[in-house]
């Protein structure tokens, strides 16, 4: 399987529509970036069961600002439509492999609990 291109449009069915989703946060001028793509590639045809997507920052400015994405590139998972890793910068292959086994072993009623108990906490506003 490819990578999917992620724009305002398809964002939500793409979070929603899919168990596990990875976004990399890129622009064409970064570096970092054009090394980090074959990475995210390659795991993308090693895991067809996720779904890989890129959000162009130049041609989809308002995700990122509304992610508030500052540098790139940038990796965010999504597991069960919460968003459970953020993270700037580009990965190698193995680091990549241990976010995603990370994000595959989690215990999302636990992460709901938690999530629930942290806005409990918080004061109102």
């Amino acid at each position: 399987m490819s990578t999917h291109e992620i724009t305002a449009q398809n964002l939500e069915a793409a979070i929603t529509g899919n168990d596990i989703v990875l976004l990399d946060f890129w622009a064409g001028w970064c570096g970092p970036c054009r090394m980090f793509a074959p990475i995210f590639e390659q795991a993308a045809a090693k895991h067809p069961d996720i779904h890989f997507g890129k959000v162009d920052t130049e041609a989809q400015q308002d995700l990122a600002a509304g992610f508030r994405i500052t540098s790139i590139p940038t990796l965010m998972a999504f597991r069960e439509g919460v968003l459970v890793f953020s993270q700037p910068g580009a990965l190698g292959a193995p680091q990549l492999d241990s976010v995603i086994e990370a994000v595959r072993g989690l215990d999302m009623d636990d992460v709901r609990r938690q999530i629930a108990e942290q806005r409990a906490s918080q004061p109102a506003s």
